[in-house]
């Protein structure tokens, strides 16, 4: 089913706001090559609880020597991929304050089989929440779209925070390293060809 088959003055508050942000991704994404939004989850109604946003756009998924990161002395150049797969989770209290949306790479298929996942300092690389996105956003009320584009963003590195200070890069370790090795080395500017 499409969006445009719903009646917005037919849908609860919530369900309202759920349709605004389906048809604001088709609108924005639909026939890019670039970005790719696809609903995998509904709600009762129909509606759209789970995106899928395939990113194709080359960007940094890791360093040549992992296991030496923060090591004297270590030359750690990036290595990159050209596509990216992305989560976005629609809890059931959204869109209310309490109840933002989580937006979470994809660090491994349905078998358990290792994907690329971004290495950037606001994208969690490392641990238990690997994938988690942090969008410094102050409140639920800016459309999912919005940060689509802005992970888009990322990506392509043309935004970042890495210095330890409010409002904190959500990977320390890959902050250090974009501060350490990316910048000095120009390793964070790269063709997105």
């Amino acid at each position: 089913m499409r969006s445009d088959s719903y009646i917005p003055e037919h849908l609860s508050g919530r369900n309202r706001r759920l349709l605004y942000e389906w048809r604001t991704l088709e609108d924005r994404f639909g026939g890019r090559n670039d970005i790719d939004v696809s609903v995998s989850r509904t709600n009762a109604d129909g509606l759209p609880v789970r995106y899928l946003v395939d990113y194709h756009i080359r960007s940094i998924c890791g360093v040549e020597q992992v296991e030496k990161l923060g090591e004297k002395g270590v030359s750690n150049p990036p290595l990159f991929a050209d596509a990216f797969q992305m989560e976005i989770d629609l809890p059931a209290s959204y869109p209310c304050v309490d109840g933002a949306p989580v937006f979470r790479f994809l660090v491994s298929d349905s078998q358990g089989l290792p994907l690329p996942h971004p290495w950037h300092p606001n994208i969690r690389f490392f641990g238990d929440m690997a994938g988690r996105v942090c969008l410094n956003m102050d409140d639920s009320y800016t459309d999912i779209a919005w940060g689509v584009d802005r992970i888009a963003g990322y990506l392509r590195y043309d935004l970042y925070h890495a210095v330890a200070e409010p409002p904190y890069p959500e990977d320390m370790q890959v902050a250090a390293w974009v501060i350490r090795q990316g910048e000095p080395n120009e390793w964070i500017y790269f063709d997105q060809d």
